[in-house]
């Protein structure tokens, strides 16, 4: 009989373990995303690497883009090893992947770009730590417990995920104040501390039988998408005159064959016995809309982050007086509106699809998130900051309200041998979405962009003295380069006529206005606004998207609120 009435409250108290485990990978997993996209400027500082010197660029993107990338490829897989070795064990492994690749991350001993490799090698292994994290931790939860309760466990563990990428723009911007390798060091502490309670707490609650390794399979997928997101940091790039490297033959052949190798895949998936995912999940309705919804609002989410970033480093600050040194961290603090509504929203809205079902919370949150991009797009550039402030807090409680029902309702309608690959499949959707948004959101924001920018920077630096040839030349540069100068936190205008030796030649009121806070920044609002409008229509028109998916995901109601028998097992609550 004690046995009998301990049961119940040994498997509750395990239930909150692995919520409270789990929670702190995956916040510490996409925190080191946003920590690293916000301290971006000291690490450029650190390692000597001259933000605006051709093909720097590159190196932005791939601090940026290749943890996403390798993430999105992984998962998948490393969710079907959870399935065959078993959830725990995959996750525990990359528990110490992850710390170990922070404090390797912590100790680059190189200069300019061979540091930037560093930095971006071994950010690929974080990567694969953190897939083999994130793509694990939502089958141990869906595992552990029980129906009525597993939308709120979710909805926790991906409020955490997602907050981590908001906090960890301020944290950021505090921690460089101390020391660029700070990003990097806050992660050994708590990996170190996590990953020996892990091994110690966590337990297989679900079945895993072994199996095969679907290689043809891991390698059509792999190959297929890591060309396709590679194809876009090409793209992102100048180009034999071009403005983006959209025209290179290499994006057309990365772009293509990746496209074919993806084909290649499903063929593979169908004919193979054991194959990596299974195509037959996507013939429930929940688990299809649920991902298509999914994807839609995590490109809109990622490419909105990144512009916010840039339109209040490179525009709103200086503008209102802060210094380019300081604008990342300020930047980081005026975001946190949308920080503070996803997390209020979050937890009550997994709470309430426990009781009333996914479709309602998911589809308002959605049509609300796409709202919330129409007023974005009404702003002015110097826009008001308390109308900015409650636009993208209605941001976050969107976001908040569709994620936690979202994910409940994938990972509920699959059956439980299948929830470490179903749970894959779901990270490699909202991480594809994440990397390919920064693509789509700045290929955007260049093309608007590059319509007025080199005629408004060419005449607005004649207006100040700059010899014709000097301005055309400088107006005539890359609208990357603009953006990026915004991104790092760089005055670009005085970045580039101080070689020249231009400056010294210009009476002390025109150097003043040139090298100033606010010459750079009126010059770019105009042609800026106009790329800002095309991206946040699109970003509706996703979120749109969205809530149509999210409403064909069918009626299904929450389970009734049941007590477990004693004996039952955590796979079948």
């Amino acid at each position: 009989m004690t046995a009998t009435r301990e049961a119940p409250a040994v498997r509750d108290r395990y239930r909150w373990t692995a919520l409270t485990n789990t929670t702190a990978a995956v916040f510490m997993s996409s925190l080191d995303g946003s920590i690293v996209l916000i301290a971006l400027p000291a690490i450029f500082g650190g390692i000597h690497l001259d933000p605006l010197a051709p093909g720097n660029f590159a190196y932005l993107l791939w601090m940026i883009m290749g943890y996403r990338l390798v993430q999105a490829v992984l998962v998948v897989t490393v969710g079907r090893f959870g399935d065959m070795y078993g959830r725990v064990r995959i996750y525990n492994a990359g528990f110490a992947v992850f710390t170990v690749a922070s404090i390797l991350l912590s100790f680059d001993p190189l200069d300019g770009g061979p540091a930037a490799m560093w930095l971006i090698g071994w950010r690929v292994l974080q990567a694969v730590g953190g897939s083999m994290l994130a793509a694990n931790s939502a089958a141990i939860l869906t595992d552990a417990f029980p129906a009525e309760q597993r939308g709120f466990a979710l909805g926790v563990n991906q409020v955490a995920g997602l907050a981590g990428q908001f906090i960890g723009l301020v944290a950021g911007g505090l921690l460089v104040v101390w020391d660029w390798r700070a990003v990097f060091w806050v992660n050994v502490p708590v990996g170190l501390f996590f990953t020996v309670w892990a091994y110690r707490t966590l337990r297989e609650t679900g079945r895993h039988n072994g199996g095969r390794i679907d290689w043809w399979g891991n390698t059509t997928f792999a190959v297929g998408l890591s060309a396709i997101l590679v194809a876009i940091t090409f793209g992102l790039q100048p180009y034999d005159g071009h403005t983006m490297g959209w025209t290179n033959p290499v994006v057309d052949v990365l772009v293509v064959g990746g496209m074919v190798l993806l084909l290649v895949f499903v063929l593979v998936e169908q004919r193979v016995s054991a194959p990596m995912i299974q195509l037959s999940l996507f013939r429930r309705r929940a688990f299809t809309f649920g991902n298509i919804a999914g994807l839609a609002i995590s490109i809109g989410r990622g490419g909105m982050q990144f512009v916010l970033i840039i339109w209040l480093q490179g525009i709103w600050l200086p503008l209102h007086g802060y210094d380019y040194e300081s604008t990342p961290l300020w930047a980081g603090i005026f975001m946190l509106p949308l920080t503070a509504g996803f997390l209020a929203a979050g937890p009550i809205s997994g709470y309430l699809s426990d009781r009333i079902g996914s479709r309602l919370p998911a589809t308002t949150g959605a049509l609300l998130f796409g709202a919330s991009f129409v007023g974005l797009m009404l702003l002015p550039v110097d826009f008001g900051y308390w109308a900015f402030a409650l636009l993208i807090a209605v941001n976050g409680i969107a976001s908040g309200m569709f994620a936690s029902p979202n994910s409940s309702s994938i990972m509920g309608s699959v059956p439980a041998p299948l929830r470490g690959v179903a749970s894959g499949m779901r990270s490699t959707f909202q991480n594809s979405g994440t990397a390919v948004s920064i693509g789509v959101f700045f290929s955007l924001m260049i093309a608007g962009l590059a319509g007025e920018l080199p005629r408004t920077l060419t005449g607005g630096l004649q207006a100040q003295g700059v010899p014709a040839d000097v301005a055309a030349q400088i107006g005539n540069l890359p609208p990357v380069t603009s953006l990026f100068a915004a991104q790092l936190g760089v005055n670009p205008i005085q970045h580039l006529l101080e070689p020249s030796g231009v400056l010294a030649h210009l009476t002390a009121a025109q150097q003043q206005t040139l090298t100033g806070r606010e010459f750079f920044p009126t010059l770019i609002a105009g042609p800026f606004h106009s790329g800002l409008v095309v991206v946040f229509a699109f970003g509706a028109v996703l979120a749109l998207v969205a809530g149509i998916a999210s409403l064909l995901r069918g009626t299904a109601a929450p389970r009734p609120r049941v007590a477990p028998s004693p004996d039952l097992s955590p796979e079948h609550p």
